[in-house]
C-alpha cells in the first residue's frame, strides 16, 4: 500500500496575490495612456472628436484584451513550497509583466505619434495642392 504525502504548496496564494495586482496594473496603465492619448486622437482625426473618441475607445479595449491576456498566459507557477520561493516567484511574474506592459504603452505612444505625424503631413499635403491652384 502506498501512502501519498501532501505537502503545503503558496501556489494558490502566488494567483491571488498575482492577479489583483497586474489587473490593477493594467488598468491604472490603461486609464493613463487613454486619457492623455485622447489630445492625441482628436489632432490625428482633424478636430472630429467623434470619431477620436470611439478610435480611442477601440484601442482602449483592445489594450485591455491584450495585455490581461498575455498575464494570464504566463500565470503559470510550479511548485512554490516557502514564503521566499512565493516572493522570488511573484517578483519575477510581475516585474516580467511590468516591462511587458511598459514596452507595450510605449508602442502605443509610438502609434498615436506615427498617427498624429502622417495626419500632420496629409493637412501640409493638401494646402500645398489648394495654393498651387
Amino acid at each position: 500500500m502506498t501512502t501519498t504525502v501532501l505537502t503545503q504548496t503558496y501556489n494558490f496564494s502566488a494567483y491571488m496575490i498575482y492577479l489583483p495586482i497586474v489587473i490593477a496594473l493594467t488598468v491604472l496603465v490603461t486609464q493613463f495612456l487613454f486619457k492623455n492619448s485622447k489630445t492625441f486622437m482628436v489632432d490625428i482625426f482633424h478636430q472630429k472628436e467623434d470619431i477620436a473618441m470611439a478610435t480611442n475607445s477601440l484601442f482602449k479595449i483592445g489594450f485591455y484584451l491584450l495585455n490581461i491576456g498575455f498575464a494570464l498566459c504566463i500565470i503559470e507557477f510550479f511548485q512554490i513550497e516557502t514564503v521566499e520561493r512565493l516572493v522570488v516567484a511573484l517578483s519575477k511574474k510581475i516585474g516580467g509583466f511590468s516591462i511587458y506592459l511598459g514596452l507595450m504603452m510605449l508602442l502605443n505612444l509610438l502609434l498615436f505619434l506615427k498617427g498624429r505625424k502622417h495626419s500632420m503631413n496629409k493637412e501640409k499635403r493638401i494646402e500645398n495642392e489648394n495654393t498651387d491652384i
